[in-house]
């Protein structure tokens, strides 16, 4: 349906889909023989191939119409069959994820932070630098479409950073709060990759690079937030994001 529809539709379907991989994650996940089976599913492990899902409606609007979309599609089963085993194995542990399934959940959703940034752009119009003609001049994208762009990937990169967050601390209220972090961060990034017109799936690319980042700078335990340091990252952001905005307002006089 992604590769037919358009407009708000494409919107529609990402939506359907993710409520379905959350649904079938869930039933699946239900099933796991885990000793801690009576506290049912923790919600954190719904969120990679739910996102997964997401970003695959826009990723495969990429491939022309033809004997493509098929290889896309068995693609995407490998990734939500690899993010569902990743999963699977953090909710059966009984101690805990191990420093080798947080690796595994890390790379899992790295690769789909790529499908999912790279499709977000592929649904809001002109989203993707880079497919004008060569030697044509990139047209800035109007503020609406980048509000939605940044908006639809702070969303993704929140959601995934709650998993990330997930994994190394037990405390919901402090894995949000470094989840929005993730989000601001990526908005940013989005807002300003978008503006310098890196061309076609490079942009996806280095978002997903500073998810990474975000991560590894961000793996300390909550007590940094009291650090002055920590202070000092969040006034950068901010400065950055009023820079990126005033940036994209003069481009689109």
């Amino acid at each position: 349906m992604g590769t037919v529809v358009s407009g708000p539709l494409v919107w529609a379907v990402a939506v359907l889909l993710l409520a379905a991989t959350v649904v079938g994650t869930l039933q699946v996940l239900a099933e796991v023989d885990s000793p801690h089976a009576e506290r049912g599913v923790p919600v954190e492990s719904l969120v990679v191939p739910a996102v997964a899902a997401l970003g695959a409606v826009g990723a495969i609007r990429l491939v022309p119409l033809g004997p493509g979309v098929v290889v896309a599609i068995a693609l995407v089963a490998v990734l939500l069959d690899r993010a569902l085993a990743v999963e699977t194995r953090i909710v059966a542990a009984a101690q805990g994820p191990t420093a080798e399934d947080r690796s595994a959940a890390l790379m899992t959703m790295l690769v789909v932070a790529l499908v999912a940034f790279g499709g977000i752009a592929a649904i809001v119009p002109g989203g993707l630098a880079g497919l004008e003609q060569p030697g044509a001049p990139v047209p800035s994208l109007p503020l609406g479409n980048l509000a939605l762009l940044a908006i639809a990937d702070a969303v993704v990169a929140g959601l995934l950073g709650y998993r990330a967050a997930a994994l190394r601390l037990s405390d919901a209220r402090d894995a949000a709060w470094a989840a929005a972090s993730y989000a601001v961060a990526i908005a940013i990034g989005a807002a300003a990759v978008r503006a310098m017109g890196i061309p076609r799936l490079v942009g996806p690319a280095l978002l997903m690079f500073l998810f990474y980042l975000w991560d590894t700078l961000h793996s300390a335990p909550p007590s940094r937030r009291r650090d002055p340091r920590w202070l000092w990252e969040t006034a950068i952001l901010a400065g950055l994001g009023i820079a990126v905005v005033a940036w994209n307002l003069r481009l689109d006089e």
